[in-house]
């Protein structure tokens, strides 16, 4: 028998994705930070579509749904919220499941703009929230090279796997 029942150490992954759509009149915010753009992504909370994907993982790692579950959008209070104060929600859930972090690899797929210099600044976000060092985090960015929703410029979309221990 292996689990943590047995004294065995259990290692699980999960993976998130995550999907929004540019909107006038919001603030872009992805992995915590202020992007200045002309457009924000549209969505019940901030919509940081990136720290949403991190928060989908870490749940599918924990058997414990998806952020639509845990945080309803029918839900006034999740209204305007920040993602990062979620994301602190979700750890506290995947520590009372008797889990940790090894690692969180993810990607952000934009068009525009361009994210090179904010990638350090959301992992030490995602870090800080989630109380793990930051080399422990890894946020990419690509394009797709004008192909689909995000090469349209319609929207962006985030993907990411972690490793729990």
């Amino acid at each position: 028998m292996f689990g943590p029942e047995s004294g065995c150490l259990v290692m699980r992954i999960g993976i998130g994705y995550d999907v929004h759509a540019f909107r006038e009149g919001r603030r872009l915010i992805l992995g915590g930070v202020e992007i200045k753009y002309w457009l924000g992504l549209e969505g019940h909370s901030d919509a940081d579509v990136l720290v949403h994907a991190v928060m989908d993982a870490m749940l599918g790692a924990c058997g414990l749904g998806d952020i639509g579950v845990n945080f309803p959008d029918s839900d006034i209070q999740y209204k305007d919220i920040s993602s990062l104060l979620l994301l602190g929600m979700v750890r506290k859930k995947m520590e009372a499941a008797g889990y940790g972090i090894v690692n969180i690899d993810s990607v952000i797929i934009a068009e525009e703009p361009k994210l090179g210099k904010y990638l350090d600044s959301m992992c030490r976000n995602i870090a800080k929230v989630l109380k793990i060092d930051s080399n422990r985090v890894n946020v990419k960015a690509t394009t797709t090279e004008g192909l689909g929703f995000c090469g349209r410029k319609e929207g962006i979309a985030a993907q990411c796997t972690v490793l729990l221990e």
